[in-house]
């Protein structure tokens, strides 16, 4: 089976999952390539510093709490092993518009700065809960908090996040920043709401999927990346440009994310894989492709995969199928609109930055 969905991606024996993908910009003097930023990665420019995000977290959680129990809760999944990709992004985007708006002030990156940190929180908040409702086992390589600690204590500390991370947007002092960060709570709750339905119409649930996919995962990025090109003093068009990179880059990095729970080991992702989105009953983009060649898996997304040999057979339907290929181009597809949306950007490092950072989600392993 290994060796057919290698086959199918092209994949190495190292599990290379897109092999040397490019996307390039218009023929402007103004776009970026993902071949020309390759020289500037953003995860090791010294001014964004993961370990001291890591760090300034910390501080903050610490700051409000008096109890030490509830602070190493809240600390436990800021351990310095995520990705960080959403506060990079912020921060990336805050100097590429500040560069393009011409602004220098140092007040105005402290909050952009802070923008990141929340995303950064609001994202890990919601994994606590999400492991919860899933009850996860495991979480990048190690015990997940809710089999570590107990349930009601688990969604204390998610909460506790949330709370710290809320206080921490209310100190930006900005009306539109306030609100627009706002957005995010209400999608996250929606798109967990839409996680637990399953829509009858079939014509209907690859949309209701797309909708899903901004609210969880891309909606954090896309409104995050606003309100930092909002301080950056920004014109409308150019803050609507940067949302809609945003938006495009989350929905690519959540089929990315989808595709790796059929291809990647547990090893790679640090928490279980080959089919656990089935087995949490979920039908994501392989296997919505998928049941467009073979109709019968619309019964068994229907039923959410509950009876024995469901998930075995679904997963094997969706090796045998064009549904690995199909989300790995709809990804391309938004990888290239995310890249689009930033033509008529000033050249910077930072905006070649985040166009490496397009090609860091297309080609991940984890």
């Amino acid at each position: 089976m290994l060796y057919r969905i290698n086959t199918i991606l092209k994949l190495s024996p190292q599990h290379q999952l897109i092999k040397n993908i490019r996307f390039m910009g218009t023929t402007t003097h103004k776009a970026a390539s993902i071949e020309d930023s390759t020289r500037i990665d953003p995860f090791n420019l010294e001014e964004f510093n993961v370990s001291e995000v890591v760090r300034e977290i910390h501080a903050e959680l610490k700051k409000e709490s008096a109890k030490s129990e509830l602070t190493e809760l809240s600390k436990y999944y800021f351990d310095g092993g995520g990705k960080m990709v959403r506060p990079i992004i912020s921060m990336c985007t805050a100097h590429a518009y500040n560069c393009h708006t011409n602004i220098s002030d140092p007040l105005v990156y402290q909050k952009q700065r802070q923008v990141a940190l929340i995303s950064e929180m609001i994202h890990t908040a919601s994994l606590v809960h999400d492991d919860i409702l899933d009850r996860a086992e495991t979480r990048r390589g190690k015990q997940s908090i809710n089999t570590k600690w107990s349930l009601q204590k688990s969604t204390i500390a998610g909460d506790f996040i949330l709370g710290v991370s809320s206080k921490m947007l209310a100190k930006i002092d900005n009306p539109d920043v306030i609100q627009i960060l706002s957005q995010v709570l209400a999608d996250l709750v929606e798109g967990e709401f839409q996680q637990l339905s399953t829509i009858e119409d079939e014509s209907e649930r690859f949309e209701q999927y797309l909708s899903k996919s901004f609210n969880k995962t891309a909606s954090l990025m896309a409104y995050s990346c606003k309100a930092n090109a909002c301080l950056s003093g920004a014109s409308q068009q150019e803050v609507n440009n940067c949302f809609q990179y945003g938006r495009n880059v989350g929905i690519s990095f959540q089929l990315v994310d989808d595709l790796l729970d059929f291809v990647a080991s547990a090893d790679q992702l640090g928490k279980p894989a080959a089919g656990s989105d089935l087995k949490l009953g979920l039908a994501t983009a392989p296997v919505l492709f998928a049941a467009r060649q073979y109709p019968h898996l619309n019964d068994l997304i229907q039923r959410r995969f509950v009876q024995q040999g469901d998930v075995e057979q679904a997963f094997q339907l969706v090796v045998d199928s064009d549904g690995l290929v199909k989300t790995k181009n709809l990804a391309q597809k938004h990888i290239a609109e995310a890249v689009k949306a930033l033509e008529t950007l000033t050249d910077s490092k930072y905006k070649q930055g985040l166009v490496t950072i397009c090609d860091k989600v297309l080609n991940r392993l984890k």
